[in-house]
């Protein structure tokens, strides 16, 4: 399991509101919020509960980056785990209302695992699942 995940979208004003919106479907809500007043800065996601994993969502250049790394270069795939059934199919009906593109429709895989997949707006594949 991971302590936290982070991700540079191109927009954080964009990508944030897409974020804080499907990831509320799940259970996942905006936590902490350091936009900067040039629109970089970041976004924290999670449950809340004390030391659970937790997503960032920023804008700008990380301290980490190389010198040819840019945002949406990349794209990624993020799995996340969501409390229902119902959950999978509001993250995936909320996130192509916000604009995603549908990349998969809610349906079981492997053995009793039901998810959903969208392109978020910078082509990364975001993905919401459960075994409930």
């Amino acid at each position: 399991m991971f302590d936290h995940v982070g991700v540079v979208f191109r927009n954080l004003k964009s990508s944030g509101d897409f974020y804080t919106r499907v990831l509320e479907q799940i259970g996942i809500k905006l936590l902490e919020d350091h936009t900067q007043a040039d629109g970089t800065g970041w976004l924290v996601f999670g449950t809340g509960a004390q030391e659970a994993p937790f997503f960032v969502v920023s804008a700008g250049r990380p301290s980490f980056w190389t010198p040819s790394s840019a945002a949406a270069m990349s794209p990624v795939h993020i799995a996340l785990r969501a409390p229902s059934r119902e959950a999978v199919d509001r993250f995936h009906k909320v996130g192509l209302e916000c604009g995603a593109t549908n990349n998969g429709d809610p349906r079981v895989t492997r053995g009793r695992y039901y998810c959903a997949f969208l392109i978020d707006l910078d082509g990364n594949n975001v993905e919401a699942g459960t075994y409930s």
